[in-house]
């Protein structure tokens, strides 16, 4: 995992995504990092996808309680 971009000039850290496609700062002009070394695709973190799951359960639940209270009329 590479550094994250600095520019010295304006102070400040950049994303990689945000620097110009030829490596340097969008403000200063100032070379920054070889844009060629952040072509790696970020991937989706687990806990992620635990929090969409634990969603799906929830509201799959929800679902089922509001059928229950149209079918019955009674809250569960």
């Amino acid at each position: 995992m590479s550094a994250v971009p600095w520019c010295e000039t304006c102070d400040r850290y950049y994303n990689p995504e945000s620097l110009a496609p030829d490596g340097t700062c969008s403000t200063c002009g100032r070379f920054i990092a070889d844009p060629s070394e952040d072509t790696e695709e970020t991937k989706i973190p687990w806990h992620f996808w635990v929090l969409v799951a634990a969603l799906v359960l929830y509201l799959g639940w929800r679902l089922i309680e509001v059928i229950i209270w149209a079918v019955t009329g009674e809250w569960p």
